[in-house]
Order: C-alpha cells, then sequence, then structure tokens
C-alpha cells in the first residue's frame, strides 16, 4: 500500500511539472506570437507612410575613427585552435600584470590599465570578431568555452572578470564552471542566469521587460525589423530616454552611434547578434550553481529590460563575499551612465581582501 502511494505521489508531481513545463513555454511562444503580430503592424504601417525608405538601409564601409583609437590600447587577434575562430581583442597594460578581462569591454575602464593588463574583447558574433552564421554556434557552452581559451592564450590561468548585459551572464557562467579561473567577478546589470530563469518564470511583468527575447527566436523576420528604415529601431534602442542612456551629458554622440551602427551593419553582424538571444532558453547542465569567487554586482536603477528585486536575489548564488550596489538615476548602461562612480566602486572592491598581488600570475 504504501508503495503504490509513493508511485501515485511520484505520478502526481511529475505530472504536475509536465503541467507547468507545458503552460509555460505555450506562454513563451503565446507572447513570442503577440510580439511578432505587433511587429508585423508596425512594418505595415512604415511601408503605408514611408514605402521607398521602408527597405532601405546603408552598410557602413568606413569605420568611424574611435574604433580605431590606438590610446586606447592595441589592437590584437587571436585564433582559438579547438573553435577555428578568431578573436578581435583591445589590450593595454603591461604584460605580466594580473589580467583583467572584460567581456564586452567599455572605454570608460581603460583606467585599470596602471596595474592590470587590461583586455576588451569582441565575442562571436560581435565587431571584428568572427561572425558563425549557425544558431547553434552560440550556445551558452560555446560561449563559456571561448572565454576559457581566450584567457589561455593571453597567458593565464586566472584572471579578473567583468562583464555588462549578455557579457554578464556569460561571465556568471564561466565563474561557475571554471571557479578557478575567475579571481574575482564583477558584473554590471545582469542576474545569475537561475534568478532571471525563476525569476521571469514567476513574474509576468519581468517576462513583459524581457519581451524581445521573445521576439528574437524568430528566424530573419527580427534581423529585418531592426535594420529596415536604416536600422531606425536600433538608433531608437540605443537613443531613446526609456531604453538608452539616461544620464544628460552622457548620451551618445553621433559617432559613438555610427560606431555601434557600422559595426552591426556589416553583413552577418545582425544575425550573430540576435543568435545569443536564440540560445537563451537552450539548457547548459549546472553540476552546481554556486559561485564560489567574491561577487561585486552594480545595478543601475533605471534599468528598463531588468527588475531590481533579481539583484538581491543573486545572493543565494554568492558563497563568498558579495557586494551588490544599487546605482542612483542609471539606465542598464551604467557603466556609461555613471562611469566615475562605477570606476571607483570597481576599484574598492578589487582592493579588498586578499588583495591584487597574490594573483600575479603568467
Amino acid at each position: 500500500m504504501a508503495r503504490l502511494l509513493d508511485n501515485l505521489l511520484l505520478l502526481t508531481v511529475g505530472l504536475t511539472l509536465r503541467i507547468r513545463l507545458l503552460v509555460y513555454w505555450s506562454l513563451v511562444y503565446g507572447y513570442c506570437a503577440l510580439c511578432s503580430g505587433v511587429a508585423l503592424l508596425k512594418l505595415g504601417w512604415s511601408i503605408l507612410l514611408r514605402p521607398a525608405a521602408t527597405f532601405r538601409w546603408t552598410v557602413r564601409e568606413i569605420p568611424p575613427a574611435c574604433l580605431n583609437d590606438t590610446s586606447l590600447g592595441t589592437h590584437c587577434y587571436v585564433r582559438i585552435k579547438e573553435s577555428g575562430l578568431r578573436f578581435h581583442y583591445v589590450a593595454a597594460g603591461e604584460r605580466g600584470k594580473p589580467l583583467m578581462l572584460f567581456l564586452h569591454g567599455f572605454p570608460e575602464f581603460w583606467e585599470f590599465k596602471s596595474e592590470f593588463r587590461v583586455v576588451a574583447v569582441d565575442m562571436r558574433g560581435y565587431g571584428e570578431s568572427d561572425l558563425p552564421s549557425s544558431t547553434e554556434s552560440y550556445r551558452l557552452d560555446c560561449l563559456v568555452t571561448d572565454v576559457k581559451d581566450i584567457v589561455e592564450y593571453l597567458g593565464y590561468n586566472r584572471c579578473f572578470l567583468v562583464g555588462h548585459d549578455w557579457g554578464g551572464t556569460i561571465a556568471w557562467l564561466c565563474a561557475i564552471h571554471y571557479p578557478e579561473m575567475v579571481t574575482k567577478l564583477i558584473v554590471l546589470n545582469s542576474p545569475h542566469p537561475c534568478v532571471f530563469t525563476d525569476y521571469a518564470l514567476h513574474h509576468p511583468s519581468q517576462m513583459l521587460k524581457a519581451s524581445c527575447y521573445f521576439f528574437f527566436q524568430l528566424p530573419h523576420f527580427p534581423e529585418l525589423m531592426l535594420s529596415i528604415n536604416d536600422f531606425k529601431a536600433l538608433k531608437s534602442l540605443l537613443t531613446s530616454r526609456s531604453t538608452g542612456i539616461t544620464c544628460k551629458g552622457r548620451w551618445l554622440t553621433s559617432e559613438e552611434l555610427e560606431a555601434y551602427l557600422y559595426a552591426l551593419s556589416q553583413p552577418g553582424a545582425l544575425n550573430g547578434a540576435l543568435n545569443y538571444f536564440r540560445n537563451v532558453f537552450s539548457v547548459l547542465p549546472l553540476s552546481q550553481s554556486e559561485v564560489k569567487a567574491p561577487v561585486l554586482l552594480l545595478w543601475g536603477e533605471r534599468d528598463a529590460f531588468l527588475e531590481q528585486d533579481m539583484a538581491e536575489a543573486c545572493r543565494l548564488y554568492i558563497r563568498n563575499m558579495f557586494r551588490l550596489n544599487i546605482i542612483s538615476g542609471a539606465s542598464h548602461w551604467l557603466q556609461q551612465d555613471q562611469p566615475d562612480i562605477v570606476n571607483k566602486l570597481i576599484w574598492t572592491f578589487i582592493k579588498e581582501g586578499e588583495g591584487r598581488k597574490s594573483y600575479r600570475n603568467l
């Protein structure tokens, strides 16, 4: 009798989980269909208003001067033997100093070159790094392995790892899968992957904020919608007061905006960038989800894409020291909104504890 009850209980739990999963994915794809419908209406409206301009876009052939500014560092390339991909990175600071690796680097951070070998890398699908066309090439395990391979190529076995947005997600996963590689972890506006998954599942408001995740699951159509009217949607994303930089005086200059458009207008570039989102629902097996390295999490108070409650929830997955700083008035792009504050908080964090010199290695 007891065994029968146990089997019945297991069957009930299993059925409940399957129903919950079915409902979840029905919501995901239903919302994706809704987003697609809205996008189609916008496309139709654009064709009615400006039929000649709707399907016009320009591939930028001459890079803006800021992309080749040697004062920011030395432009280098590395080809990883295992993946066969070539990666572009910019490096500053003396060789032999502790490595500080930025996943999608921010020019404001070059001040760290006084005490670190600072490297900002274009991840696969971005900038001057290779742009694989296959969606499968952007699986989370591939992206995490890229970081490990680059660190080893640079001659290091440990680094101070800094990531923002998608770079932050990859940084979290690197710290989980390769804990021995990460001395300290610094993440900007990107929650621990487990926090994001659980929070989005239980909070429809976050699902709405992350609506682009669902729209980007479609093949080809998102690339079209982002590029029509000469990348009007991308320009709006980067410059509008709701989704762009909020701090007056820090708004993108015309040259900086053109740098983004130059990179994303290259053949295959939008496809590579969106393939990150098309793998966001893929499962990266985690034997454990705790982060052993000390963690600094910086969060813009006015993030238009992520809810602030997720930042505090990350504490549950940190085994070591955890610092959380909510930066008042800052947007999702807080390193550009408040660079001085961000830099000061990072300096304070990396000088805490055991210090930098104990991690000096080649």
